[in-house]
């Protein structure tokens, strides 16, 4: 079955072969993101620093039940739907 992955981030989906339908496997979301990278390197670069950490702008959401970033090592299971979006302020 795997974890769903809602992508509202133009940058990613220019990497991502069908960005409508897009599944990952992991049982946190740091390991789904992974996953997600493991299979288009592309998206790294705009996931993620140097360290490895989550941009500043990306956030992730866990089945749309919090207004806050979800935390990398939060569980997921199969069924779960992931939503990543771009936070872009301007003037």
């Amino acid at each position: 079955m795997g974890i769903k992955l809602n992508i509202f981030y133009p940058r990613l989906k220019q990497f991502i072969t069908d960005p409508d339908s897009v599944e990952v496997n992991g049982s946190t979301v740091g390991e789904c993101l992974d996953d997600l990278v493991r299979h288009f390197p592309g998206t790294k670069k705009w996931l993620f620093n140097e360290p490895g950490q989550l941009l500043r702008h990306v956030y992730v959401y866990v089945n749309a039940e919090s207004a806050f970033k979800a935390d990398m090592a939060a569980p997921v299971k199969d069924g779960d739907t992931l939503i990543i979006a771009a936070l872009i302020t301007g003037g």
